[in-house]
């Protein structure tokens, strides 16, 4: 018997149907993966599965069982009998899905609490359930709140949360998107360790990498629909349906391309150093060639993001020096252009805006915002909406004709790409990469995504907390990389 049988599921919000006919089967020890761009129904259909579904939503199915239980007809009050205990959610945002107040022991009793079970050793069975998941340290771990935890560690606690009270069905939403390439690497193989031990496992998820790595089958939806649904080996090698093949073909490595000739030097960092309540950068030194492409990487908390504030000059630099040849101007684009655009204003307006900043008349700003909304390869129509009424892929185009409203020469780009399906964000490389030929741009690029620093940029530095353990051509250093670390990230990532 499937843990998961579904048959006929369908979802409509304001008479618009969203999911549209459903036919779904895990068996334990199986992991089921399902794919596709944003919008298409994933975590819809994932959170129906848990009775979770946004207001004003409304589901019908010809059949909806979970763990042997009929889920189709449930109130609120039967489904939270059965979330916990029959099906768990591990949800993307850790830090979000924990509460910031509470400490992580009492966050991974909560399910035990709530469906009576444990009584009298529940502290002894959190700590079981930390050191299941490979959380270091358990016992004291148990005692820390979450922002005491690093992303992997808020991801392992969060795990052993949907596990405390032995569910059936572990539900992964987009569990490892966020995370860097080696401690994505280490949740994958716990996630399917947890399936061969004899769980039923649904990993909704956009990254093919990460699918091949856990899936045993893989369902393709688009448009609320399932386009494509086989063993994970066939679907990626052998794609039947177009839609399938375009994802497919996009989430492929992006071959290497041809590194610029070396430039003139822009910026000699030379033992930078800065320190908030511990060390963030410790001793940099690099230097920065015109015209060329530098990526960052390293894993969350190794200073990548600090190096780049203070190279846009956001933040000072507590020793050390970073000296420009001759005066540069400079911005940033965000991991999340949906907090870096105000979301009250239109995004003409936030264009505009930008424009007036940088002294462009006020009689030319209208053309000037047209121009820099096509060259980010957007609809002048798009102008009259507020960034919530954009696409991800969207957003993160206003996000970049914004910042090149100032006429930059250096962009700065901290994640850009990292939350973005796999067509999107190839189409969204391939805009950067036009734009830094047609406006001779210097770049810097920081990503936890090796693959994609490997296609687009020139050099590299690999940080780790704090230091760069390692820098040069990306060709040279992620084919022979000499730091043990390096080789991690590249084994992990590549």
């Amino acid at each position: 018997m499937s843990a998961v049988h579904v048959r006929g599921l369908r979802i409509a919000i304001d008479g618009r149907t969203l999911v549209d006919g459903i036919d779904l089967d895990v068996a334990a020890g199986e992991c089921v993966a399902i794919v596709g761009e944003s919008g298409a129904g994933k975590s819809l259909t994932a959170r129906a599965l848990l009775g979770m579904l946004p207001d004003g939503a409304r589901m019908t199915a010809d059949e909806l069982r979970i763990d042997g239980a009929d889920t189709a007809g449930l109130s609120e009050s039967g489904w939270r009998s059965v979330r916990g205990r029959r099906i768990a959610l591990i949800s993307q945002d850790a830090l979000a899905a924990l509460d910031p107040l509470r400490r992580i022991g009492r966050e991974v009793a909560e399910p035990m609490q709530i469906h009576g079970l444990h009584r009298g050793r529940r502290e002894e069975h959190v700590v079981q359930l930390l050191a299941s998941v490979a959380l270091p340290d358990p016992e004291r771990r148990a005692r820390d709140r979450p922002h005491e935890l690093s992303g992997g560690m808020r991801q392992r606690a969060l795990i052993a949360s949907a596990l405390a009270a032995d569910p059936a069905v572990l539900v992964a939403d987009e569990a490892t998107t966020a995370l860097d390439a080696t401690v994505q690497a280490r949740i994958l193989t716990l996630l399917r360790s947890i399936a061969d031990e004899g769980r039923a496992v649904l990993f909704i998820s956009h990254d093919f990498a990460a699918v091949r790595r856990v899936a045993d089958r893989v369902l393709v939806m688009r448009e609320g629909r399932i386009v494509e649904r086989g063993p994970v080996a066939e679907v990626m090698s052998s794609p039947r349906d177009a839609y399938t093949q375009a994802l497919v073909d996009a989430s492929a490595p992006r071959a290497h391309r041809a590194p610029r000739e070396p430039s003139d030097v822009l910026l000699q960092v030379r033992d930078v150093s800065k320190r908030f309540e511990r060390p963030a950068v410790v001793g940099a030194s690099f230097t920065l060639q015109r015209g060329r492409t530098l990526g960052i990487v390293g894993e969350s908390g190794s200073g990548k993001t600090t190096l780049a504030r203070m190279l846009i000059g956001v933040e000072a630099p507590d020793a050390g020096r970073l000296q420009w040849t001759s005066p540069q101007r400079i911005q940033l684009v965000h991991q999340n252009p949906l907090g870096a655009l105000d979301p009250r204003w239109t995004i003409g307006r936030s264009i505009t805006e930008a424009l007036q900043a940088a002294g462009v008349p006020r009689g030319e700003r209208p053309r000037a915002m047209a121009s820099l909304l096509a060259e980010a390869g957007l609809d002048e129509r798009l102008s009259l909406r507020r960034p919530r009424e954009l696409s991800g892929g969207q957003r993160q185009r206003a996000a970049i004709a914004r910042a090149l409203a100032a006429d930059p020469q250096v962009l700065v780009l901290d994640e850009p790409v990292s939350a973005l399906d796999p067509t999107v964000r190839a189409r969204m490389l391939e805009l950067l990469a036009r734009l830094q030929t047609e406006r001779l741009l210097t770049m810097v690029f920081v990503s936890h995504d090796l693959a994609v620093v490997a296609a687009v940029c020139d050099d590299v530095l690999v940080m780790r907390d704090g230091v760069i353990v390692e820098q040069g051509a990306v060709a040279e250093v992620f084919a022979e990389p000499r730091h043990p670390f390096t080789r991690e990230l590249i084994a992990a990532g590549l």
